[in-house]
């Protein structure tokens, strides 16, 4: 072999050692290509999500509890998360007397209801943490310490024997020591940048939904406040009745035994009274299953041992037009606010996927220390400026583009929905409060009557006109329009509150919809 072939033949070599020998080390400075931008968000179809519960507040003209005349009998339906809480007497102590106002403001704070709701909220606010992460420079530090030799035979380097000359067949061993702070910026990524703008309208969407349920909740615990208040003058009322029946009872058996009435006529009487008993122990068990569902949902322990501090007498509702009723709702429902926000949420979402097939900018730098002892380790950086163009995704972009077209649509038909059934609560509720206004104009004119005659046929049965069969009949009918006066305060207040809801102010001014008296 001639000096020229014996000296390309230990170029080659020194090029190869070379090339494997610095390759390490270009390797640990060089950044790692721009990763692909973040996904489209998909974000539910729905935009109603998972409810803690439903609070509904009805007035249906069904037979009244005593007779078959049709009357307003309104029902507060309180179901799921609404009908608990966590205990409120550690944080917030307990003089055995509930209030109206300490009731709703336990309410507030305490029940599960509200729980639930803001720990959605929490995870609407994570999300959008997340999303926002794209859009802010990522810095990571990494260290390492690499010692590497290479067996070149086993990559395919051989060399031929020469004279005077030995080809090496392995390199090293030697270390690189490198410690290093990565930088990774996106400068223009709209999918990213839309994405975090879905991430934060939904975050708004659920602060907007507590908003709403704290009105459900003044909705729940108001509505059952005063359904209790019901059940315990209903229970008043029958104790009195009682009295009367006892003391009419006691009257003919006294007369009876000076034989001025019949035995039939005691019998009727004593009838009558064991009636009044009945009634009286049934009422004062519905009283004390009511007060235990109360407890309940403000965070108080599940027993029937404490008083309500606070009576709901018939007031007028605040003067409200129905035209301005339906602004004021248009205007502050929370819930038809937060409808709004799940339709940008899901437009946002739509515009993230169309930006998928837009080019995104990225800057991605390096900068620290590097050698093969950290005695000779010199500072080395790196600054790479990429543009990612999405050619072809496998039809992932027209895939996704389509998702969120549909959740588009679903969270606008929703919207629309909503305004519906909205007017049509404040329709209801306005046609409720005029119809419960005059249920107790007249329950209360039939309950004078009533006492009125009762007394007429008392005096009449004393002066031996009559049988007493006229008296428990008239009891009866005293006993009865007493509980549809009851009846037609508390079906008056719950349209107020009900109205309230339907405008969406319960939680600010429930006071002035339904003011309560010690």
């Amino acid at each position: 072999m001639s000096i020229t072939q014996i000296t390309r033949a230990r170029h080659l070599c020194a090029g190869l050692i070379l090339i494997l020998g610095v390759a390490p080390i270009a390797n640990a400075q060089l950044s790692s290509p721009a990763p692909a931008g973040p996904p489209p968000i998909q974000v539910p179809l729905s935009g109603r999500g998972t409810s803690p519960g439903a609070v509904v507040a009805t007035e249906n003209a069904v037979p009244g509890p005593t007779t078959g005349v049709n009357t307003l009998n309104p029902v507060v339906d309180v179901q799921g998360a609404f009908r608990g809480a966590i205990s409120s007497t550690r944080g917030r102590p307990f003089s055995g007397t509930l209030s109206f106002r300490d009731a709703i403001e336990r309410g507030l704070a305490f029940n599960l209801g509200a729980i639930d709701s803001s720990t959605l909220l929490k995870q609407a606010r994570g999300l959008r943490g997340v999303a926002r992460s794209a859009l802010l420079p990522n810095l990571v530090g990494n260290a390492s310490v690499t010692a590497e030799q290479f067996n070149l035979a086993a990559i395919g380097v051989q060399g031929t024997p020469l004279p005077g000359f030995s080809f090496p067949t392995v390199t090293g061993p030697f270390s690189i020591y490198d410690l290093r702070v990565r930088l990774s910026q996106a400068v223009v990524d709209l999918t990213a940048w839309n994405n975090y703008r879905s991430a934060s309208a939904t975050a708004r969407a659920d602060e907007l939904t507590i908003e709403d349920t704290r009105d459900l909740i003044v909705l729940a615990v108001g509505g059952t406040y005063l359904q209790t208040l019901a059940t315990g003058a209903r229970v008043e009322s029958a104790r009195a009745q009682l009295d009367t029946a006892n003391a009419l009872y006691q009257q003919n058996a006294q007369r009876r035994a000076v034989g001025i009435v019949a035995q039939l006529d005691v019998d009727r009487s004593q009838v009558q009274a064991l009636s009044q008993q009945q009634r009286v122990l049934s009422l004062e068990a519905d009283f004390a299953k009511q007060k235990i569902n109360l407890a309940r949902m403000v965070g108080l322990p599940p027993v029937d041992t404490y008083n309500l501090g606070d009576r709901a007498p018939y007031s007028a509702a605040p003067p409200l037009s129905l035209d301005a009723a339906l602004q004021e709702a248009r205007e502050q429902r929370a819930d038809l606010k937060a409808a709004a926000a799940q339709v940008e949420a899901a437009e946002r979402a739509l515009a993230a996927a169309r930006a998928e097939r837009l080019p995104a900018l990225t800057v991605n730098a390096d900068a620290g220390a590097l050698g093969n002892t950290p005695a000779s380790a010199q500072l080395t950086y790196t600054v790479v400026g990429a543009v990612r163009v999405p050619i072809w995704l496998g039809g992932r972009t027209g895939a996704e583009i389509l998702q969120a077209q549909a959740a588009v649509q679903q969270r606008q038909a929703e919207q629309e929905d909503l305004a519906s059934q909205i007017e049509g609560d404040v329709r209801k509720a306005f046609l409720d409060l005029r119809a419960a206004t005059a249920q107790v104009e007249v329950a209360d004119r039939n309950r004078q009557v009533a006492g009125e005659a009762l007394t007429l046929t008392r005096q009449r049965f004393e002066a031996g006109v009559s049988d007493n069969v006229e008296v428990i009949q008239a009891q009866e009918a005293l006993s009865n329009s007493e509980l549809d006066y009851i009846n037609a305060i508390f079906s008056h207040n719950v349209a107020k509150l009900s109205l309230a809801r339907a405008i969406g102010q319960t939680a600010e001014r429930v006071s002035d919809f339904v003011p309560t008296t010690p």
